[in-house]
């Protein structure tokens, strides 16, 4: 599209457009072929019905609620929010490429991350120890590449990936599937701060919309849309990341999944991925040997010495735990220490984040 971008004026219908009932993206952008949103809030009824319009979008369209718009024009007005429409020329050139993509989005935060490479980096709302920490590791490595990491700022893998890139300083989008003046789930809303000082926060929905079930699908097609490459650290065979992960290879986006043991439920999803052509990924070199690296500044994410911190005891102990669930009673029984001495030992490893306490056992994260 060549069409200069709204100007203060006509946002405002853009704005009406997007409020009206029975129009989704899909028609927003069919009208779009015909009309600029000033120009069809003047059109006569049967000009709309042309258009396919039912008569509750047309009625809507004849007779608009522009106190509601108001609103959303107040949003729009404060520090850091903002509103980028299709035709804008900072609108992403890689969401334009899927199908239906948004005609607004409202953001709040870094306008300019919007046009940065990134790399999106999905899982499971209740992941594994393991899982957690690989998230925050890659998506810290990746940062150090130069990349932005783009995420759902749902629990789990998508709270630690966001988490990572700030441990590295570093850049981070949120898409959101409610409005950005509200965050799900409430108890994100910490880190959604935390994003939006140095990062983006992303949404089609207008502001005052609350989470849907069917807005998380919506969601998820913008983040497979943002990146040039998607990551999976962990997902059970039915999940949205895998849906989000089928979008990304629709899309022709290179997928990447980080394979885990048969026996593990949250790695069926990453293993059934890797089975359709997802990439199996170790370490963020894997990910650059298919999409390059865009600003390198260091070799890899800097790994924590911990054998600098550990007596030879604990150090002992830590090379009986295992990347699965390692039971006390068989930590007992290989090393000789007694149930007290181990249990004082696993606190320390514990705190230093070498190891995680699981239901089964203790698992090694590094």
């Amino acid at each position: 599209m060549t069409t200069p971008p709204p100007t203060s004026e006509q946002l405002k219908y853009w704005l009406a457009l997007l409020r009206t009932p029975g129009v989704g993206a899909k028609t927003f952008l069919n009208v779009l072929n015909t009309y600029q949103p000033h120009q069809l809030f003047s059109q006569s009824h049967s000009s709309l019905f042309a258009l396919g319009l039912n008569t509750k979008s047309i009625n809507f369209i004849r007779s608009p609620n522009w106190e509601l718009i108001e609103k959303d024009l107040l949003w729009v007005s404060q520090t850091n929010n903002d509103v980028v429409t299709i035709i804008d020329p900072n609108y992403p050139s890689q969401l334009k490429e899927i199908d239906n993509p948004p005609p607004l989005l409202f953001i709040h935060g870094n306008k300019e991350l919007l046009t940065q490479p990134q790399i999106a980096i999905v899982g499971s709302r209740n992941p594994s120890p393991l899982g957690n920490q690989a998230a925050i590791d890659f998506a810290y490595s990746l940062v150090n590449h130069g990349f932005t990491i783009t995420s759902g700022l749902a629990l789990g893998i998508d709270a630690a990936s966001h988490q990572g890139a700030l441990n590295a300083k570093g850049h981070t989008i949120a898409v959101t599937g409610t409005g950005l003046d509200r965050v799900y789930p409430a108890c994100n809303k910490k880190l959604a701060t935390e994003i939006a000082k140095t990062g983006l926060l992303i949404s089609e929905f207008p502001p005052g919309t609350t989470a849907k079930a069917n807005h998380f699908p919506r969601r998820n097609r913008i983040i497979s849309g943002l990146c040039i490459g998607l990551l999976v650290v962990e997902a059970a065979k039915q999940s949205g990341s895998l849906i989000t992960a089928r979008m990304a290879l629709e899309e022709n986006r290179e997928v990447f999944a980080i394979p885990g043991s048969i026996h593990n439920p949250l790695a069926r999803g990453c293993n059934a991925l890797i089975k359709e052509g997802a990439k199996l990924v170790e370490n963020t070199q894997d990910i650059f040997d298919e999409i390059g690296e865009h600003n390198q500044q260091v070799t890899d994410y800097p790994q924590k010495n911990i054998k600098s911190t550990l007596d030879l005891e604990q150090q002992n102990l830590l090379n009986l735990i295992m990347f699965s669930p390692t039971s006390v009673d068989w930590l007992v029984q290989e090393s000789g220490f007694s149930v007290e001495i181990i249990s004082s030992m696993l606190l320390i490893l514990e705190l230093q984040g070498s190891i995680a306490a699981t239901p089964s056992g203790y698992i090694r994260l590094k």
